[in-house]
C-alpha cells in the first residue's frame, strides 16, 4: 500500500475501533482520537464527517439520530457485522506492517 492508502486505512481503523465498544457521535470520536494520541492525531470536521459518511455508505458503520433533552440532535455511529470483519482484517494488516517495520528498524545484535 502507498503512504496515502496507509493513512486512509489507519483513519478508518481508528474510527471503527472507537465505535466497536459502543455507539459514538462524531465529535466524541474526534475528541477520543486526539486525547488517546496525546494530541498527535487530530480529525477536523471537514475530514471526519465525510469519512463517517463513506464508512456508513460501505455498510461498515450504521448511524442513528438521537435527540436528548437539553442537547442538540446527534448522529451516533455503531459498528456493523461487516464493519467488525473489516476491522479485524485491518488490525491484522496493521500488526503485520508494524512488525515488518520493527524488523527493519531494530538495531542488529552485535
Amino acid at each position: 500500500m502507498s503512504e496515502i492508502e496507509w493513512k486512509k486505512v489507519s483513519a478508518e481503523m481508528l474510527i471503527l475501533s472507537l465505535v466497536e465498544a459502543r455507539p459514538r457521535h462524531g465529535y466524541e470520536i474526534s475528541q477520543l482520537i486526539e486525547q488517546r494520541s496525546g494530541g498527535a492525531v487530530r480529525f477536523y470536521v471537514a475530514s471526519l464527517y465525510p469519512l463517517l459518511y463513506r464508512l456508513e455508505k460501505r455498510g461498515w458503520i450504521q448511524g442513528r439520530w438521537v435527540e436528548k433533552e437539553g442537547q442538540r440532535r446527534r448522529r451516533y455511529y455503531r459498528l456493523t457485522p461487516q464493519g467488525k470483519r473489516v476491522l479485524a482484517s485491518q488490525r491484522r494488516g496493521w500488526r503485520a506492517f508494524v512488525e515488518a517495520i520493527n524488523r527493519i528498524t531494530e538495531a542488529e545484535n552485535a
